[in-house]
């Protein structure tokens, strides 16, 4: 998303324009993703249906993670890697003129300076590092991002102050892997945080997902930050298996053990912390213990959000090659089993909110009309209905309803909440 805001930006500040509608556009720009199997199929799927008489231009990971399908399957005029930034401009210039181009680098990072068009006006979406430091088996994204290329701090904290002065009450942090952010430079995600909380400004941080071994180096500084009031209290810290040598076969450094004192640390400092993590079912040699031993440490750990991924081969990884493979039937059976389970414990965490009263800020529309949903301290997302615009707002909500994925909740008449956003509401009325 953060790619995208920039290549947007980057072609309107050049005096592009963007079309509404694919039919009045002259060059046609895919951002893409193939970081599972699926995904790509999507992808490929989606640019098959490009019409032929446009120009193609194809960026993100795909091009870099699977470039010999892309290249057999589909039409294109120009290639580019993930993060183009100003990049795009040029290719945009010589695909016009009838040029074929294929750019494939990892190495580079836009500048943060660089123009954006936001797609929430609220929530500033900051890239703090391209790449990370892992070597997963199952992984095929480092092939696209490349090893960790860290902002320094002093160049997040000037974006985020110039977000938050043009209105962004939420600040997403975002890279491959959060917790390794600065240890290419000396620095660590707890130092970045410190520095971010030190802002001046009404806005929340939400921290995007880190992997439980660098989590663990910085633990005690890490959970600290987190009691900040300005970052939310949600941790995303992917398993991806309850068994330690499954573990030790996607060259996940870590332990259950570990992954699992991670957790128990922060709750006991923040007991209404939201957690999440990621599982994949039928990792080769994945036995049927194996996969128990992950259904046993959901049910322990109960996170409230469990993303559930079916193990997929990805091109030129090492667990393309790793044997005994699990047959496709009991792949789907194992998911099954999982989906049904982390449903089940999602359900249950939710009901615990039922009854919560507290403040929300909106940050987008829900899907139907007069519908809002905002997120509390712990980035629960709870749908409210008012048939204003709502859409930065602060108010004060009743949680009346839960859900396996959202709360439902009734607004809470608070003049004190209605007068600042008021406010608020005023100051960006040129948006």
């Amino acid at each position: 998303m953060a790619d995208g805001e920039f290549i947007v930006g980057c072609l309107l500040a050049e005096g592009y324009k963007i079309a509404n509608k694919m039919e009045d556009a002259d060059v046609l720009v895919y951002n893409t993703c193939a970081v599972k199997t699926p995904t790509e199929n999507r992808m490929i799927d989606i640019l098959k249906k490009a019409p032929q008489t446009k120009k193609v231009i194809v960026t993100g990971c795909l091009p870099l993670i699977n470039f010999d399908r892309l290249k057999r399957e589909v039409r294109f005029d120009g290639i580019l890697g993930p993060a183009p930034g100003l990049e795009i401009v040029e290719m945009i210039q010589r695909v016009a003129c009838n040029e074929r181009i294929i750019s494939l680098t990892s190495d580079d990072k836009p500048g943060l300076d660089l123009t954006r068009c936001f797609k929430n006006a609220i929530i500033s979406i900051i890239p703090v590092a391209y790449g990370c430091l892992g070597a997963c088996s199952y992984c095929c994204v480092v092939f696209a991002r490349g090893r960790l290329r860290s902002y320094s701090i002093g160049e997040i904290v000037h974006k985020i102050k110039s977000d938050v002065t043009s209105g962004a009450m939420e600040v997403w942090l975002t890279s491959q892997d959060m917790a390794c952010y600065g240890r290419d430079m000396g620095v660590t995600l707890a130092n970045l945080l410190e520095e971010i909380c030190n802002i001046e400004g009404a806005f929340l941080v939400r921290v995007g997902m880190m992997t439980p071994n660098y989590a663990l180096d910085i633990l005690d500084r890490l959970v600290e930050a987190y009691q900040h009031r300005k970052v939310f209290k949600f941790l995303h810290l992917p398993v991806q298996s309850g068994d330690n040598n499954v573990l030790k076969r996607m060259q996940r450094f870590y332990s259950t053990q570990e992954f699992s004192q991670v957790i128990s640390v922060f709750r006991k400092a923040i007991p209404n912390i939201t957690i999440a993590t990621d599982v994949i079912c039928g990792f080769p040699g994945e036995t049927t213990e194996a996969f128990e031993n992950t259904i046993h440490l959901i049910e322990m750990v109960k996170p409230d959000i469990v993303n559930v991924s079916k193990f997929f081969p990805r091109p030129n990884t090492p667990a393309e090659k790793l044997e005994p493979k699990i047959p496709s039937g009991e792949i789907k059976r194992r998911s099954k089993k999982m989906s049904e389970l982390v449903k089940k414990v999602a359900l249950k965490k939710n009901e615990t909110w039922i009854n919560w009263k507290g403040q929300i800020l909106i940050d987008e529309k829900g899907k139907n009309l007069g519908s809002w949903i905002g997120r509390n301290f712990a980035y629960k997302p709870i749908v409210v209905k008012s048939n204003e615009s709502l859409l930065g707002r602060n108010v004060n909500v009743h949680v009346t309803k839960a859900y396996q994925t959202y709360l439902e909740a009734e607004i809470v008449t608070d003049p004190r909440v209605r007068k600042r956003t008021k406010v608020f509401h005023t100051r960006k009325k040129d948006w």
